[in-house]
C-alpha cells in the first residue's frame, strides 16, 4: 500500500462545480461486497445477516461477477457516477443501459478474468445490460428497499450537514471531517487508497461527492475520464444506523411538548424521514406527520426536501432543550 494515495488538485473553477448527489445504485453495487464478505464489514453485518436470507433465491449471478472480492476496481458503466443530486433507481438504470459502447472496452482494461456471465456481457453488450439491470432491480427490492427510509434519510442527512460547514465555513471546513485520513491543503484533497497513488487534476469538471453507507470503512474513488471525479465516503452515524436509539427526552421537556413530541426530537440525532420516524416510534405516518408539523411551526426543527422525501432536522433551539450540542 503506498501511503501517500490519490491527490486530487483544485482550480477555483472546480470548486465552483463541487457537488454532492445520492446514488441507489452506487448503494446496490457497494452492498454486494458486504454481502459477499460481511467479516470485513463489522457495522454492517446485521443488515448483511438479514440481506443475504432476504436474497436466497434471487438471481443477481452476473451482478456478483462485476463485484469481485477483494474490489480492486469496478468498471464503470455497471455504476457511472450521477448526473443529478437525488436520482431515483430507475434512472440510473436507464443511464447505465445507455453505456453499452463502454462495456467491451472497459472489461478488457479491467484484468479481471471473465466468467461466462461476462463473456456472454461483452459478446451482446445491449441485451447483457438488460440483464444486469433486471438483476439489479430484484437485489435492491430484495435487499436494500425495506432499509431505504433509514438509508436514504441518514445519506440526506449527511448532505444537509456538510451543506452547512460549507455555508460557515467554506470548503475546508465541509471537508474536515470527511474521513479521519483526507485532509485538505494548498488546493489539494488527499485520500487514502489502497491500491492507486498519484496526483490528479479535476479538470474543471469539480468533485462529486457521494455518502454511501456500503462504501464504509473506505472512501472509494473515481478520477479516469469521462467521469466527473468522484469520491464515495461513509456518512456521519454509520455506527447506528442499524440500531433503535430508543432516545429518551428529558422528562421536564416531555412534561412541556407532550412525550410524543420530545421522543420525535429526541430521535433527530440525524435527520430522518416521516416514514423511518414513524416505524422507530410506533407512529402511523400521519401521526408522526402532524406531530412533526407541530414542532417545525415552533421552531424546533427544520424540514428540507431532498428527492422525492422530506427530511427533519432539529433546530439549534431544539437541540439546546435536549441539552445536547448542536455541532455534534
Amino acid at each position: 500500500m503506498n501511503p501517500i494515495g490519490l491527490e486530487l488538485t483544485f482550480t477555483a473553477q472546480d470548486v465552483a462545480n463541487t457537488r454532492f448527489a445520492i446514488s441507489p445504485l452506487g448503494e446496490v453495487v457497494a452492498s454486494v461486497r458486504v454481502v459477499k464478505n460481511p467479516a470485513a464489514h463489522a457495522l454492517l453485518r446485521p443488515w448483511a445477516e438479514q440481506a443475504r436470507e432476504r436474497l436466497a433465491g434471487v438471481h443477481w449471478e452476473l451482478l456478483s461477477d462485476l463485484v469481485p472480492v477483494p474490489t480492486v476496481s469496478i468498471v464503470g458503466f455497471v455504476c457511472p457516477p450521477p448526473s443529478i443530486a437525488v436520482p431515483d433507481l430507475e434512472v440510473e438504470l436507464a443511464t447505465m443501459r445507455s453505456l453499452a459502447h463502454l462495456v467491451r472496452t472497459d472489461l478488457d482494461a479491467w484484468g479481471v478474468p471473465r466468467s461466462k456471465r461476462l463473456d456472454a456481457l461483452y459478446a451482446d453488450p445491449e441485451r447483457g445490460l438488460e440483464r444486469l439491470a433486471e438483476e439489479i432491480r430484484r437485489y435492491w427490492a430484495a435487499a436494500i428497499e425495506p432499509y431505504w427510509p433509514r438509508i436514504g434519510g441518514l445519506l440526506g442527512g449527511d448532505v444537509l450537514y456538510r451543506a452547512r460547514r460549507l455555508v460557515e465555513g467554506g470548503l475546508r471546513s465541509m471537508l474536515a471531517d470527511l474521513d479521519p485520513q483526507v485532509t485538505w491543503e494548498d488546493q489539494t484533497l488527499r485520500l487514502p487508497n489502497a491500491y492507486f497513488s498519484g496526483v490528479r487534476p479535476l479538470r474543471g469538471l469539480g468533485l462529486l461527492l457521494v455518502p454511501s453507507v456500503f462504501a464504509w470503512p473506505r472512501i472509494l474513488s473515481v478520477t479516469v475520464p469521462p467521469w466527473q471525479p468522484t469520491v464515495r465516503y461513509p456518512p456521519r452515524g454509520i455506527a447506528t444506523l442499524w440500531e433503535r436509539s430508543g432516545a429518551e427526552p428529558p422528562e421536564a421537556l416531555a412534561a412541556v411538548l407532550g412525550r410524543t413530541r420530545a421522543i420525535l426530537l429526541a430521535e433527530l440525532d440525524q435527520p430522518a424521514s416521516t416514514r423511518d420516524l414513524a416505524l422507530r416510534t410506533g407512529l402511523s405516518a400521519p401521526g408522526a406527520n402532524q406531530h412533526l408539523t407541530a414542532l417545525r411551526r415552533a421552531g424546533l426543527c427544520t424540514a428540507h426536501r431532498t428527492g422525492r422525501q422530506v427530511l427533519y432536522a432539529r433546530t439549534a433551539i431544539a437541540e439546546a432543550l435536549l441539552g445536547r450540542d448542536a455541532d455534534t
